[in-house]
């Protein structure tokens, strides 16, 4: 999807790369704390400077995730990989986005992920075609060893750090992978889900589109909690606190207990609050079909604002 649109793992095989490779929720984490208004999985972040300081780390993979190579050849982290969107997303029809397992593993490998790698990813900006990797890489049961660049691109640039125009030489990986297809929720298993009486199910659905989108037209029973409002500000794109976040799951109806099950338009934007709930702690999972297959079966929506 263009850009205008959106706006939009085996754990570690060695112990000494655990310790090599500290996990850093922000680049503000001087502090350690309290577990209330902690993220239940810090690893899943990253800062910028985290980055800077672990660029030769022998087993880190960063990956850019684009569309266009061009932007990437242009200006990207030193060390960076390229993969497209069309590596790990299908253009068939809604339903499909994500690949058979044995070609997302060919073409993960064939950017050097393998088992013991960190990897590390971002966009060239700061939207959710980045999740979008994270929650193919948890479907295959590589989602732990992998992180978010909080703030992406655009915060690396604004700290003025360093860009490369080389491609590195890249080893192709060798990747084991445990697909976990219960983290993929398909339209079948939605339509129960909205059918049950409101109130009653273990899932909160959550769209994650803009308020005008989700007006326009949603699943009965979700609730609206746009994407982009995880962030501080567009001037400011890092991940807000974890109580922050906990703070809007639990505003829409995330409560101890509950389990959050997100979808968009394609399944992008979804990822990011995917991500989010798996940063969190949540139990997740995500509609890869979305409202664009949900609409083209013309199944019922519901337009205007959420009760709530």
């Amino acid at each position: 999807m263009k850009r205008s649109v959106l706006r939009f793992a085996v754990v570690f095989g060695l112990a000494s790369t655990l310790a090599s490779l500290p996990p850093v929720a922000n680049a503000a984490d001087a502090k350690t704390p309290s577990p209330q208004n902690a993220a239940a999985h810090p690893n899943l972040l990253v800062s910028t400077q985290w980055l800077a300081d672990h660029l030769s780390d022998p087993n880190l993979v960063i990956v850019y995730v684009g569309h266009d190579r061009g932007d990437y050849q242009a200006a990207h982290i030193p060390g960076s990989r390229f993969l497209s969107m069309d590596k790990f997303t299908s253009n068939q029809d809604p339903g499909t986005e994500l690949l058979p397992p044995d070609q997302l593993k060919q073409n993960l490998e064939a950017i050097g992920i393998g088992d013991t790698s960190r990897v590390v990813y971002y966009a060239p900006d700061w939207d959710p075609m980045a999740t979008r990797l994270f929650f193919t890489l948890d479907y295959l049961g590589h989602g732990d060893q992998a992180a978010l660049l909080d703030g992406g691109m655009d915060q690396w640039l604004r700290e003025k750090r360093p860009t490369s125009s080389e491609e590195p030489k890249i080893t192709p990986g060798t990747l084991t992978i445990h697909p976990h297809p219960e983290i993929v929720a398909k339209m079948d298993w939605m339509t129960k889900l909205v059918a049950e009486r409101p109130g009653t199910s273990d899932f909160v659905i959550i769209d994650a589109r803009p308020g005008k989108r989700y007006r326009a037209g949603h699943l009965a029973g979700a609730e609206s909690m746009f994407w982009e409002t995880a962030l501080v500000s567009q001037n400011d794109p890092v991940l807000r606190s974890p109580q922050e976040l906990r703070k809007a799951f639990e505003t829409a109806g995330v409560t101890p207990g509950k389990k959050v099950v997100s979808y968009c338009e394609v399944g992008l934007q979804a990822s990011y609050t995917y991500f989010l709930a798996r940063y969190l702690g949540y139990d997740a999972k995500m509609y890869d079909g979305s409202y664009s297959e949900w609409s083209a079966a013309k199944q019922p929506v519901v337009r205007g604002d959420s009760p709530r």
